[in-house]
């Protein structure tokens, strides 16, 4: 699934949840988005009460080292991952979580 904005997807979610079908195992969360920021999506999001882990990785263009001491405050958040994402990196990804059992 593809949003453009937070708010979108944490409608979405919230309907998955309602509906009891399967949410997603990974998300991967833009900080910049229009209409609701990652930063809003994370602190709505982490208000819901999910059975479900769910592993998120922040994606984002921000270098700024005060955002990735943001992100760690967040249990979800598994990691913060520097824009441009390569497909190499998504396998990094991918192995992280196979490796740590994330799933």
């Amino acid at each position: 699934m593809i949003f453009n904005n937070g708010k979108e997807a944490l409608r979405k979610l919230k309907s998955i949840i309602d509906s009891g079908e399967d949410l997603p195992d990974l998300i991967l969360l833009d900080l910049n988005m229009p209409i609701m920021d990652g930063w809003q999506f994370l602190d709505n999001f982490t208000q819901i009460e999910v059975d479900k882990k769910i592993i998120i990785y922040i994606v984002s263009s921000s270098i700024d080292p005060v955002d990735i001491e943001r992100s760690k405050k967040y249990g979800m958040v598994s990691n913060f991952v520097v824009k441009p994402i390569s497909t190499d990196k998504v396998k990094e990804i991918m192995q992280e979580i196979a490796e740590n059992n994330f799933l």
